[in-house]
């Protein structure tokens, strides 16, 4: 599985400064108040002014989270000040395919539903291909959401298990 787990991201922005690799371990020390002991690993993309920072376990993880709020600044050596977003890595916008869901269940309620996840930016339905006797809808539903935390494999919507399966879903059990 390549899919990152207990990964924050730390996304500086792209016009900003590149920062030494020192800097950044001195900056996670004092800002995040990450203990050596707390982390795995922490990757740096310098092209892409990212660093990733994996943690020993998800609750130290989210208490981190929890306290940066989702962003925190960073003080260049030519006194330069840069906004940098802190997210869960593996998150962001993904296609979300929905199956079992009754056709006439309207799309602005599912819209209502999954909004707790993140921003529904549209969703489409799925048809089988020209090469089948009948391209009809298929029955699936794909939603585009800009995620803010995971989601379960499946949720219940009118008596209904619903399946919910995107790009880097944390594994759960559908029982």
């Amino acid at each position: 599985m390549g899919d990152r787990q207990n990964n924050i991201v730390c996304i500086f922005d792209q016009k900003s400064p590149r920062i030494t690799a020192y800097n950044v371990h001195e900056w996670i020390y004092e800002t995040l108040r990450i203990q050596e002991d707390d982390i795995r690993m922490i990757q740096i993309d310098g092209p892409q002014r990212r660093v990733y920072i994996k943690f020993v376990n998800i609750y130290r993880m989210m208490d981190v989270l929890q306290m940066v709020k989702g962003q925190l600044e960073y003080h260049h050596e030519n006194g330069e000040l840069s906004v940098v977003k802190v997210e869960v890595a593996g998150l962001g916008r993904k296609r979300v395919r929905i199956a079992n869901l009754p056709p006439e269940f309207p799309d602005g309620t599912l819209r209502d539903i999954l909004t707790k996840y993140g921003e529904v930016k549209k969703i489409t339905e799925e048809q089988w291909s020209t090469l089948y006797r009948y391209p009809v809808y298929n029955g699936i539903r794909l939603a585009e959401i800009t995620l803010q935390k995971h989601k379960h494999s499946h949720i219940i919507i009118m008596g209904n298990r619903i399946l919910l399966t995107y790009d880097g879903q944390p594994i759960t059990c559908y029982g």
